[in-house]
């Protein structure tokens, strides 16, 4: 089944060997502000995971010019599902970030594409306020420790047998400035008890950091594994820009991907009915509304809203699942919320080679302006970056 493609839009394949070029998450500015220049990485390998010297290239691919690949540098610190964190940074039209390793620490770079200029800053990004002033950072050290496949390698957890630590946590960092400090701590998210059990001897761990579209809050996923072993455990939780407020939004044990819908709701895949369903949660009082994901191939997907005048679409991954030994599905569609209604894009079967942290997920991202899209994908020639053009869809439901 390797190979095989069912496509309904106009698409292209925008990178192809030698090399191997992906892009990572769906939270991020992989568009500039124009639509035309597309983010994307590039390594020589893609059959194992990441080690300590291995690097990778960061580029841009020119849309209006064949599709050319553009170098603009490397990383070090980096992992198959996420990246390096590479994403426009909001607010300019012509300035990249990505993390990468200096010595014994990572750290953000921060390049010009137009004038060339460089500068280095003395943390990592996860997430970034939408003036682009400010950057949200958890500890990637643990992450990798805890949750392989999304945090960095080569440079050991300080905290590996420590449950809560105080000392790491999320940081906040001047963009600017680059003066990070930490705003909240492990220790402070543990000390809040969870509503269905006992965790106060689990490893606890931060991930999944996304600031509101007015920047007034940070949302963010506390996570921990249970001295027995098992799967990890989830509540999602939120908090002012300094750490202050800090409130649970959704206590189940089990939130995974999720976005922004506004700056008061968070539309997020949960089980707080004991089954996993797509809800938007009121981030205040923590009022949550199903929405209808009946014809979903999954209701966990990796899903973003269309921006205006494409609010109602979702554009969503259905997840795929877990890649397994024999291979997993993997279906691109776009959502209409107000009907309900479905309509599917892409897809494909990944081949079994692509298991666990290396699994090849779709991870949409769309277009500034919202008929694109481009996601992850290897059905032709290990994974490369495909472009989807969904105007046509969106046209023909308006009429």
């Amino acid at each position: 089944m390797d190979n095989e493609m069912t496509v309904h839009v106009p698409y292209r394949r925008l990178t192809s060997g030698p090399g191997y070029h992906w892009f990572g998450y769906y939270d991020k500015y992989e568009f500039d502000a124009a639509d035309r220049l597309v983010l994307g990485m590039r390594v020589d390998f893609e059959d194992r995971d990441p080690g300590p010297d291995d690097e990778i290239a960061i580029g841009m691919v020119d849309t209006q010019e064949d599709d050319a690949w553009v170098d603009l540098g490397t990383s070090k610190a980096w992992c198959w599902q996420q990246g390096c964190m590479l994403q426009w940074l909001p607010g300019s039209p012509d300035t990249v970030v990505w993390n990468d390793r200096a010595g014994d620490r990572f750290v953000c770079r921060v390049l010009n594409v137009r004038t060339g200029e460089r500068r280095t800053l003395p943390m990592p990004v996860y997430t970034l306020t939408p003036d682009g002033k400010t950057a949200f950072t958890p500890d990637f050290r643990r992450i990798n420790d805890t949750r392989p496949g999304y945090g960095y390698c080569g440079i050991p957890d300080p905290n590996l047998d420590v449950p809560a630590p105080a000392d790491v946590g999320i940081w906040r960092m001047d963009m600017a400035s680059g003066e990070p400090e930490l705003i909240l701590s492990i220790a402070e998210a543990a000390a809040m008890d969870w509503e269905k059990g006992d965790f106060s001897k689990a490893k606890h761990y931060f991930n999944h950091l996304l600031a509101s579209p007015d920047g007034s809050r940070l949302e963010f996923l506390h996570r921990w594994l249970q001295p027995d072993g098992g799967h990890f455990q989830t509540r999602m939780m939120t908090c002012k820009p300094d750490g202050s407020d800090l409130r649970v939004v959704c206590d189940s044990g089990h939130a995974s991907h999720f976005i922004w819908r506004d700056k008061d709701h968070i539309l997020v895949c949960c089980s707080d009915t004991g089954k996993p369903r797509m809800c938007v949660i009121d981030v205040h009082t923590r009022a949550l509304d199903a929405v209808d994901s009946s014809a979903l191939p999954s209701v966990d997907g990796h899903f973003s809203y269309l921006p205006p005048p494409y609010e109602d679409w979702l554009i969503d991954d259905g997840g795929g699942g877990s890649s397994r030994a024999k291979g997993a599905a993997r279906d691109l569609v776009l959502h209409h919320l107000p009907s309900g209604k479905v309509v599917p894009l892409f897809s494909y079967w990944l081949s079994g080679k692509y298991a666990g942290e290396r699994r090849v997920d779709l991870h949409p991202r769309v277009s500034r302006e919202g008929t694109k899209v481009v996601v992850d994908a290897a059905p032709e020639c290990g994974r490369q970056l495909y472009l989807f053009d969904v105007a046509d869809v969106l046209r023909a439901h308006a009429k």
